[in-house]
């Protein structure tokens, strides 16, 4: 493919190397990605949508450092670096151009030790749940307005804008509205209260890596401050983490009593998600979860 004049320049001026190879790399169901290859052999991962979508890229960027600067610290996780961003206003093109990363083979205790590294990430805390700006979660904002309980963040930040955004797309009745009333009324009861702590906020199996050396590498944040329970139950939605992975996590900070019966009610977020995402085939599994509290 050609790459744009815009990116040729960036990587000239940024490193004082010309571009020698770009390779499409595939995965990617939102922005178009590329490898990008340098005269000293050094490869870049580039990220490219919509000039109207920079701002997603602002975003992911400054989640990905808000990371970085957190598992910095013991460097059991990875994370991207952040090379910078670009844009080219001929083509409407925005880039994100971060370090390339080589995969390898998860081998030995590679989940037990992801398990017990998250835990660690989930340790960073603040006073309040959320962050100083809005983000996204796949192409969809997220709210993050801060709140001083999770039960409180967890229905006006994440479950309502959600469930208005499907309603406005007929999905969705007036008896699941209700559902969700009753269930914000209940939820002190349902949901106990801990530290907000530093989550990745998109944790499935597509947004973590194993690289060349068996060290997890987190990709693709929506990062806030929330309830690390919220994190764990999105772990086990759609599979992809190893027994391992959550023995390791309890072994270096156990959750509280009752977990897989609250696991439900935190997953109501990324399913709500994925009904604005992918459309209506999971709107029953939406439903069916509401009508159970």
């Amino acid at each position: 493919m050609t790459l744009s004049p815009a990116l040729l320049d960036f990587f000239l001026e940024r490193t004082g190397q010309e571009v020698t190879g770009d390779t499409p790399v595939g995965g990617g169901c939102i922005n178009d990605t590329i490898q990008v290859s340098l005269q000293d052999g050094s490869r870049y991962f580039v990220k490219q949508n919509k000039i109207s979508l920079r701002d997603m890229f602002e975003k992911e960027a400054t989640g990905l450092q808000l990371l970085a600067d957190a598992t910095g610290e013991t460097g059991e996780i990875r994370i991207p670096e952040v090379t910078g961003l670009t844009e080219d206003h001929e083509s409407g093109q925005a880039f994100l151009i971060l370090s390339f990363v080589d995969e390898g083979r998860r081998s030995g205790d590679f989940d037990r030790r992801f398990g017990s590294a998250l835990a660690v990430l989930h340790r960073h805390t603040t006073r309040q749940y959320g962050l100083d700006h809005d983000n996204y979660i796949g192409s969809l904002p997220q709210k993050n307005d801060r709140r001083e309980t999770w039960n409180s963040f967890f229905m006006e930040c994440r479950l309502e804008p959600q469930f208005a955004m499907a309603r406005e797309q007929g999905f969705f009745n007036g008896t699941a509205r209700q559902s969700l009333e009753r269930l914000g009324k209940n939820l002190p009861e349902l949901l106990p209260e801990e530290p907000p702590s530093l989550l990745h906020g998109d944790l499935w199996g597509g947004n973590y890596l194993c690289d060349n050396e068996n060290r997890p590498v987190l990709i693709d944040p929506a990062v806030y401050y929330g309830h690390r329970e919220a994190e764990l139950a999105f772990t086990t939605l759609f599979g992809g983490f190893g027994r391992e992975f959550y023995s390791g996590y309890e072994e270096s900070w156990p959750l509280q009593p009752g977990f897989a019966e609250r696991r439900d009610i935190y997953n109501l977020y990324p399913l709500l998600v994925h009904v604005n995402l992918f459309g209506g085939m999971y709107v029953s599994q939406t439903e069916s979860i509401l009508r159970r509290y």
